[in-house]
């Protein structure tokens, strides 16, 4: 909640120039206001003190001042505005489905094809934050490393532990998408996505590709398919008894399957060739998936001027007091 002043009669605040006028005035009316006595020698009054009372008595006008401003302050009528954000968030559920097989070893991409898919989807995670987010990775199988959660702080903990090699080799595309459209069928989001990133050719798993994409349509599931590979051929690092030798292998990757599966469900194929093309495919899933955001926002105006109106009568009744009271005797 936010709190400004703002003057319903601004234009009141103009008589503030009469201050600094009065200050003016006052300060020439007591410039020559002690009366000439002559004496032959002044040195007799060197020595006379000069009472508090005496010292304080000009304070009486700086009272009336600060009444006068107060009063004027009072009648521009301040308000306070409070606004309050009544904000509902229709989030979108995302299941991003990663192949882990042996080939995202690959080094086309820095570090590694895999690496490289976790940094840019835990960038993509940051900012969605209102949105669900789950994690299946597939390699000769399928699972879930995470299911549908806010709490992406997990979610990036589990991305972190994934790795070549917790599953058998292999690429198992349809398993893949079949156990993602199995984490969001129940969803009840506005949005239900699965984000599938490979670098092969589908040759594992028990469920068709296709079949799976069927399914997910069923269920109102889109799908956004990514193969990720250079174009032509990739350096491999193959373990030897004489450490880790590199060897170029073919980037196989079935674009057309891929192009079918989105296609059925209303998604879109890309390929990216290196990290930054990655990054620019997940900008741009960025944009075609956005929560639906509704913001309602309440003022409220609050009168302010009524302590302002108060505090300049007290210092009116005080400069009073103290002038007919206290310093009746001066002149």
């Amino acid at each position: 909640m936010l709190t400004n002043i703002h003057f319903a009669q601004p234009y009141f605040l103009l008589f503030l120039i009469i201050i600094p006028l009065m200050a003016v005035w006052y300060w020439y009316k007591h410039k020559n206001r002690n009366a000439d006595i002559q004496f032959s020698d002044t040195a007799i009054f060197a020595n006379t003190p000069i009472s508090l009372r005496q010292r304080l008595y000009h304070g009486l006008f700086v009272f009336r001042l600060l009444a006068i401003a107060l009063l004027i302050i009072a009648l521009a009528r301040p308000q306070s505005h409070s606004s309050s954000q009544d904000v509902s968030i229709e989030g979108i559920d995302i299941v991003m489905a990663i192949d882990i097989s042996g080939s995202m070893l690959s080094e086309d991409f820095k570090p590694n094809r895999l690496e490289a898919a976790k940094d840019v989807a835990m960038e993509f995670i940051e900012g969605r934050p209102t949105d669900r987010v789950g994690l299946v990775v597939f390699s000769s199988e399928a699972f879930t490393q995470c299911p549908l959660t806010t709490n992406h702080s997990v979610l990036k903990n589990l991305f972190n532990d994934i790795h070549s090699g917790m599953i058998e080799d292999g690429t198992a595309i349809g398993d893949g998408l079949a156990t993602s459209v199995n984490r969001l069928k129940s969803s009840k989001a506005i949005s239900k996505v699965v984000i599938l990133l490979t670098d092969g050719i589908n040759n594992q798993g028990v469920i068709d590709p296709m079949t799976a994409a069927e399914i997910a349509k069923l269920f109102g599931i889109r799908v956004y398919t990514i193969g990720v590979g250079t174009l032509g051929m990739a350096p491999y690092p193959f373990p030897t008894p004489f450490g880790i030798q590199y060897q170029n292998v073919d980037v196989k990757i079935d674009e057309a399957l891929l192009k079918q599966v989105a296609e059925q469900t209303n998604g879109k194929y890309f390929r990216a060739t290196n990290k930054q093309k990655l990054q620019e495919i997940y900008k741009e899933i960025d944009k075609l998936e956005k929560s639906k955001i509704d913001v309602m926002e309440f003022r409220k105006k609050t009168e302010e001027f009524l302590p302002l109106a108060l505090l300049a009568l007290a210092l009116f009744i005080i400069e009073l007091f103290a002038r007919y009271v206290v310093y009746k005797s001066i002149p």
